[in-house]
């Protein structure tokens, strides 16, 4: 760390220990290297083949002005039709795994999953035997906030009806698809589609429903989770031998002052914890410092209840535990500071807390993320130390860079981040077992549309073939796979 003014600035390469410097980065012997994409990002085809609207669907053609260039995902980058000559990419760069999500639409058309849609099903099938044509092990997201528009009718993730409607479709997914899928992530980051979405008007669905929104949802979220993770249990581990996960998004936080060391913990608990806490915690629950902040400021509202509703025990116990793996996506780091206590009922958010960024961290394409690799590795050692050293997925992380073919910035990032992960498994004894490029293709980055660009592989979306080609990252990380050793970046032409 070294000293700029007030803030204690981490340095946004690597730590300059001998150890460090002379550490082997040669990837474990198993461990595994992958990329991502989700159903509403890439697949288009929108409403073919029987597909049904989804509240994303709604949200971008009904809300053009809340995505950056104005665009939706009706074609994307038409996976749904190019999925084979896609599977083939995966395996030319050399990737051991494929993390895609199923579009619950596709497969259900509303509340009730009594009727399977053939088509769909059929097209989950043709890319499953892809992928196994080219040894490619699927991690199959069940769902990554594309629901169907009808359940959002009855509100969608404020319902508490939510929980049973993804517990059926779940088990439908599982009897259907858990012979050939290793890996279950159930749903996809709860703290961002339910700020984004439901505190928000942000995302799809749009509800803008401040904090009771967001609140009710993560709390259903969990309760949808925990339900589909003991149908697993109870009726297919024992066939499958399979795993099931939920995935966490979770930044890493530096206190602004060494006398605000507090606030890192308080956003670490409202961030990564809500979701982490209930299920990898000894005693289960969202976080005591979230249930209190919230309770607090509830109070100072006039409120006869907290906003943030309680969890039965009968819940508690059903939702601890409930994961096979830590599966974690991160991305960046922010700089915190706590905000007067005194001017409680004027905090920007339960937090309490201010977020910023150093400004010596490098910049990417997108507003929101910056090359804090070091983040990466204290988050990891956070996780040991606070969880008991689960097994640890990283089912996403990457940088974007407006550099369509040429981008470094990617490769400095990907080795940056990377050589942290093995400071942190082969110094630390980290338990992380895999890592997941976000993403492989270009794809409709949610409200910012197709203006931010993290793919190992450009899509010219201009052109009628919607053409792939191989970015200078995805050459960097064949390179890496190939040696199972991570590639200076300055070593690479």
């Amino acid at each position: 760390m070294r000293r700029c003014g007030a803030l204690l600035v981490i340095a946004a390469g690597i730590g300059t220990l001998a150890s460090e410097r002379e550490l082997d980065l040669a990837l474990p012997a198993e461990f595994l290297v992958g990329t991502a994409s989700s159903a509403y990002q890439v697949e288009g085809a929108w409403n073919a083949s029987g597909k049904a609207e989804s509240v994303w669907d709604d949200f971008a053609h009904n809300h053009p002005g809340s995505i950056a260039d104005g665009s939706n995902a009706d074609t994307a980058c038409d996976f749904y039709h190019r999925y084979a000559r896609d599977a083939k990419m995966l395996k030319e760069i050399g990737l051991g795994h494929f993390r895609f999500s199923i579009s619950w639409t596709r497969i259900f058309d509303g509340e009730l999953a009594t009727r399977p849609n053939p088509r769909g099903v059929r097209f989950y099938h043709d890319v499953l035997d892809e992928l196994e044509r080219q040894a490619i092990l699927p991690i199959v997201t069940l769902y990554h906030w594309d629901h169907p528009r009808r359940l959002e009718r009855l509100g969608g993730w404020t319902n508490s009806y939510m929980a049973q409607a993804f517990a059926d479709y779940a088990r439908f997914v599982f009897r259907e698809f858990g012979s050939r899928v290793p890996v279950f992530v159930t749903i996809n980051e709860p703290q961002i589609f339910c700020q984004s979405g439901y505190a928000a008007a942000e995302y799809a669905p749009a509800a803008n429903l401040s904090d009771l929104g967001k609140y009710l949802c993560l709390q259903n979220a969990l309760k949808a989770h925990a339900l589909a993770y003991h149908i697993y249990d109870r009726e297919f581990r024992g066939r499958y031998k399979g795993k099931v996960g939920i995935v966490a998004q979770c930044y890493y936080y530096y206190g602004k002052s060494e006398a605000d060391s507090a606030a890192s913990e308080v956003a670490f608990e409202f961030n990564c914890g809500s979701v982490a806490n209930p299920i990898f915690s000894s005693e289960g629950d969202f976080p005591p410092i979230m249930k209190q902040r919230i309770r607090e400021t509830s109070e100072l509202r006039n409120l006869s209840r907290s906003l943030l509703p309680d969890l039965s025990p009968r819940w508690i116990e059903l939702i601890r535990g409930s994961s096979d793996f830590f599966g974690l996506n991160h991305y960046t780091s922010h700089v915190v500071e706590s905000l007067p206590r005194s001017e409680q009922l004027q905090w920007p958010n339960d937090e309490g807390l201010r977020h910023s960024f150093d400004p010596a961290w490098r910049t990417t394409e997108s507003n929101w993320l910056r090359l804090v690799p070091r983040g990466f590795g204290d988050l990891l050692r956070k996780i040991k130390r606070k969880y008991g050293n689960p097994e640890v997925l990283v089912t996403e992380c990457g940088a974007s860079d407006a550099d369509l073919l040429n981008d470094r910035l990617r490769i400095d990032y990907l080795y940056a981040y990377m050589r942290e992960m093995l400071i942190a498994i082969k110094r630390d004894g980290c338990n992380v077992k895999a890592f997941t490029v976000w993403s492989f293709l270009d794809s409709f980055e949610w409200d910012k549309g197709f203006t931010n660009h993290f793919g190992l592989v450009n899509v010219d979306f201009s052109s009628a073939n919607l053409t792939r080609t191989f970015k200078k990252s995805a050459s960097w990380l064949k390179a890496v796979l190939q040696s199972r050793k991570l590639v200076d970046p300055a070593d690479f032409p």
